[in-house]
């Protein structure tokens, strides 16, 4: 009978405990997805000093498959984020006619993260709260 009591406290607390520590997961699977924008942007403004333009994909920052780095792999961001995956989230990089766009959405929406992000070469990350992906119209953080 003891034995149950103590086994029916532990399940309480584990069901209050759980969900608080997800939410935590997602929190900062979304601050990493924040700080890989930042690393993005430090990585288009080099990649701007070095080609004299905008990188419009993630693999053109990335490292190249062979040989030495030059305009369509630069190796200026690690080869996990060049392909696109890191921390729970999807980025994006596309060309705009005034620049570029950063695009991160959560692999899982409500469970690797609970809001999407947008940024571009003004350095505003942008912030949206549904899976709709954020765009320039959207909150600025």
């Amino acid at each position: 009978m003891e034995l149950l009591i103590v086994i029916a406290i532990i399940l309480v607390i584990a069901a209050i405990a759980v969900p608080q520590m997800n939410k935590q997961l997602m929190s900062a699977h979304e601050m990493a997805a924040i700080r890989q924008v930042t690393t993005i942007h430090q990585a288009e403004t080099q990649y701007y000093s070095q080609f004299g333009r905008y990188a419009v994909s993630l693999t053109e920052l990335g490292p190249p498959a062979s040989g030495t780095p030059g305009p369509n792999a630069a190796e200026i961001i690690p080869k996990n984020l060049a392909d696109g995956k890191n921390s729970g989230y999807i980025f994006t990089v596309t060309g705009t006619p005034t620049g570029y766009a950063v695009t991160a959405v959560p692999e899982t929406f409500n469970s690797s993260g609970r809001r999407t992000f947008y940024s571009d070469q003004t350095l505003v990350i942008r912030n949206n709260w549904s899976q709709e992906p954020a765009n320039v119209n959207s909150p600025a953080i």
